[in-house]
């Protein structure tokens, strides 16, 4: 619900346990968890990534048996029931799976609210064996209109590298939104949070962005996953979560996704994202980073 500039949301990140190959249950399963954390009051939510056909793809034919386009027109059998939950439930569902565009294969995430889908993202930084199976995605990060604030979406590894978050926010996004399949990382130290939640901790703070990452649980085809699902808040900090490693869970937040432009203005000098120095890193490095676009941000 949006009242004046506030844009107040429950956001439900699912936690759950696929099974490679198991496509019917598997999304048969989400719409159980979907009906959960709509319950509990959620109004956008997001799951796992390749979340209804599982990850550990034996060969590019697994994998192109399971995904599905998501073109107008054309969506399979996931994308159809999960549209339909979401025009009954009235809710915002960003959900990992395999998309098909002719003979292409992306590791992508939907898009879809009442009214139907509305995108997609394809993870631009594939992770191990996804590239004998995917291509890197080719769209960019498209930000979509909601009516409680602007969702962008990055898919796993895309968010070991700091260029994503002000993709996302000099875009216009308030929330990015992370379909993930988090595996453990070497020498993680005991004590310490997982790598992934750090990452998501400081791109949300650096950046002035609300994070909600959907990670899964489970071993796969002898592949752990790490569960530790998160709703990170736009000053960094952990709104909800980390959640468990093992078992699946629907961690659940209310935010106020208006704060994550308020909360970018850091003192009366220090703006996240003004502040930065595109000149500099160019001239000193060769590097390329974006230029703040000259709307507000």
């Amino acid at each position: 619900m949006t009242t004046g500039n506030e844009s107040r949301v429950s956001v439900a990140c699912i936690q759950m346990q696929p099974e490679v190959g198991a496509k019917a249950r598997n999304v048969a399963h989400s719409v159980e968890l979907i009906e959960q954390a709509h319950a509990r009051g959620a109004r956008l939510i997001v799951l796992p990534e390749l979340c209804n056909s599982g990850y550990v793809f034996e060969s590019r034919e697994e994998a192109f048996s399971l995904s599905e386009p998501l073109a107008d027109g054309e969506t399979g059998e996931t994308i159809r029931t999960w549209s339909a939950l979401a025009a009954r439930l009235g809710v915002t569902l960003v959900a990992g799976f395999a998309e098909r565009e002719g003979d292409a294969l992306y590791n992508a995430a939907a898009v879809i609210g009442p009214r139907g889908v509305l995108g997609g993202y394809r993870k631009m930084h594939l992770w191990g064996d996804e590239h004998l199976y995917f291509e890197p995605g080719n769209r960019g990060m498209p930000v979509f209109h909601t009516p409680f604030g602007r969702v962008a979406c990055a898919i796993c590894y895309d968010i070991w590298f700091p260029e994503v978050f002000p993709m996302a926010a000099t875009g216009g996004a308030d929330i990015l939104c992370v379909p993930t399949n988090w595996v453990p990382m070497p020498a993680q130290p005991a004590g310490l949070p997982v790598m992934a939640n750090l990452l998501a901790m400081a791109g949300a703070h650096s950046n002035g962005l609300f994070v909600a990452a959907a990670n899964r649980v489970g071993v796969e085809r002898g592949q752990p996953f790490l569960g530790c699902s998160l709703i990170v808040d736009a000053h960094g900090w952990p709104a909800a979560g980390p959640a468990s490693p093992v078992e699946q869970e629907i961690l659940v937040a209310a935010l106020n996704l208006a704060d994550a432009r308020r909360n970018r203005q850091l003192n009366t000098f220090n703006h996240v994202l003004r502040d930065r120095r595109p000149d500099v890193y160019r001239r000193s490095s060769g590097y390329d980073p974006f230029v703040l676009p000259a709307r507000p941000c």
